[in-house]
């Protein structure tokens, strides 16, 4: 038997006559279970959109009076509250209250809900792009305004999440998000340590006692919250194994533990024995300590941006441009792809989702294993002819 279409599911569209269309589910035919349909037209989509929304509450008995009572404001404000905070990572937290009182509510907060259209979002997302940075009160004034399409689509995801559970509530027709044309992500190049380097960045590791640390990240691409909250009871040295469990990040003043990236960022990792030898005379240094890698100063676990700040120290002591910490792990995956480690083992040690975003991430590695492969396969047709 044919699923059923539930009523009041509806869609909106531009006729030929330049006139909206509005079309919905009224009622079933009792005798063929057949779809009963009906329209409603008006002279721009907003019109179309209030009639439509009136014409399903009254075949459904819906209660309207609900759906007014709602700005993307106070909507917005209970979704987060009852949806959204309770499953949320505490550094990811952060990224949504930013979106929220910085962008959304001051750009569309007033608007009803029910009236929330396509065109409103469009030019909110414009805005954004053009001049959405926000002044903080500690910077110097900003000449450039622009916020990048990658925030531009975090303030998207989160929008459009919000409204898509507002039709699940019935609070309004459909996402007015969905229709929305977002910025391309700039593809930049990756910079990453030069491979004459890293001798160098290493012994300036080794000559400041964090030989262990450095020498660990680089053979294995971990993320920096992620090995600074490495605890010795993660380590197998018998099995030259290291469990990835919990990341560490600085959120409004405080240290914070908590949950990696992703449920693929909880793994195990191989690591090679120089990195469990070097492991193994580290702990020697502070037995006691259940950190692997405490700070130097309170020893207690290491501060992120503290960390980032001696890796700069390095890089400026052995004359290299800056790179990123976070870059230390792309270091890891190029060294990895150029010689002979498989892309789906690679994407399980770096915590990646799948094999396909580890391959989109590393183009540029790739494209060589891919010129290699074709010059080893025409090696050898060419020896059999």
């Amino acid at each position: 038997m044919a699923k059923r279409r539930a009523n009041g599911e509806g869609n909106i569209r531009k006729r030929k006559d330049g006139r909206w269309e509005g079309r919905y589910t009224a009622a079933y035919d009792p005798a063929t279970g057949k779809r009963i349909t009906k329209n409603v037209l008006g002279k721009t989509q907003a019109e179309v959109k209030e009639k439509l929304a009136k014409a399903i509450a009254d075949s459904q008995q819906l209660d309207v009076t609900k759906t007014n009572n709602y700005t993307v404001t106070t909507w917005l404000t209970t979704w987060y509250e009852v949806y959204a905070e309770p499953r949320l990572r505490p550094n990811t937290k952060l990224y949504y209250q930013n979106y929220i009182n910085n962008h959304i509510i001051p750009g569309i907060g007033s608007i009803k809900l029910e009236k929330l259209t396509t065109i409103h979002i469009q030019r909110f997302y414009n805005n954004l792009q053009k001049s959405g940075r926000v002044q903080r009160d500690n910077q110097v004034e900003l000449r450039d305004k622009s916020l990048s399409p990658r925030v531009v689509r975090g303030v998207h995801t989160l929008l459009s999440n919000c409204l898509e559970q507002a039709v699940a509530e019935r609070l309004i027709l459909v996402n007015p998000a969905k229709g929305c044309k977002l910025p391309k992500l700039e593809k930049k190049e990756m910079q990453i340590l030069p491979q004459e380097k890293i001798g160098l960045y290493l012994a300036e590791a080794d000559r400041r006692g964090l030989l262990a640390l450095f020498y660990l990240e680089l053979t294995t691409g971990l993320r920096r919250g992620e090995l600074l909250a490495l605890l010795w009871t993660d380590l197998d040295a018998e099995a030259r194994t290291i469990s990835v469990t919990k990341q560490v990040n600085r959120i409004n003043g405080e240290l914070v533990v908590s949950q990696p990236k992703t449920q693929n960022s909880i793994r195990t990792l191989a690591i090679p024995q120089q990195a469990v030898d070097l492991l193994t005379e580290e702990h020697r240094k502070h037995p006691q300590n259940p950190y692997m890698f405490p700070s130097p100063k309170t020893g207690t676990m290491y501060d992120p941006d503290a960390f980032r700040r001696i890796h700069d120290k390095i890089l400026k002591a052995i004359g290299a441009e800056h790179v990123r910490f976070h870059d230390m792990r792309h270091l890891f995956a190029t060294l990895s792809l150029k010689n002979g480690v498989d892309v789906k083992t690679l994407s399980g040690a770096l915590g990646h989702y799948s094999a396909g975003f580890t391959l989109n991430t590393y183009t540029h590695a790739t494209t060589q294993m891919k010129q290699d492969a074709a010059d080893t396969i025409g090696a050898v047709i060419s020896q059999a002819m």
